[in-house]
């Protein structure tokens, strides 16, 4: 059994410390989401609280044989972010990314200053170019390729056919890949 679905157990009967020990879980993850959905630290904060606040409220409806807690909480993140993209449509001019906090999921080595710097500005640019994708194109990309969800768990995500997922992110790769050129990065 997946050990998260043990925690959402013990959660939806009242256990705090699992509550506690599931956002601890999770928080980078959803985080990251919302900050490359986004672009602004601030927003995937708040977002990200929204995002705990909805799982608060509807954890008993996950149901492990239906998939990954996972999974289920990027549906979640991903359906709050759609309804936060609608909301602020209007609002939106450009994308922000005023501030570029490093968020890595394996624990940093010891770098050079200067590699912290490029690491830092491709970093930066590549969060502008998904700003210019298309949202879903965008959404596909950072699914599987910074957040790692295998096909089938983007299909759920998604809601959309394994093919329409695979050409999404054939598509947004080469629309980020297109942009980037033009900002004039190379790849590395």
């Amino acid at each position: 059994m997946e050990p998260d679905a043990q925690l959402v157990r013990l959660c939806v009967r009242g256990d705090g410390p699992s509550w506690e020990e599931l956002v601890r879980r999770h928080t980078r993850r959803v985080y990251n989401l919302c900050y490359r959905f986004t672009g602004n630290a601030a927003t995937a904060e708040d977002l990200s609280q929204e995002v705990f606040i909805r799982v608060y409220r509807t954890l008993a409806s996950y149901q492990s044989t239906e998939g990954a807690f996972t999974t289920w909480l990027t549906c979640v993140t991903r359906n709050l972010l759609v309804d936060h993209y609608r909301r602020t449509r209007r609002e939106r001019l450009t994308d922000s990314i005023d501030q570029m906090p490093q968020f890595q999921d394996r624990p940093s080595q010891v770098r050079l200053p200067d590699t912290l710097a490029q690491a830092s500005e491709l970093s930066a640019q590549v969060q502008q170019a998904l700003g210019k994708l298309s949202p879903e194109l965008r959404e596909a990309v950072i699914l599987r390729d910074l957040q790692g969800l295998d096909y089938q768990e983007i299909q759920v995500v998604l809601q959309v056919p394994e093919g329409t997922v695979k050409s999404r992110i054939n598509r947004g790769r080469l629309e980020l890949a297109r942009i980037l050129e033009e900002m004039g990065v190379r790849p590395v």
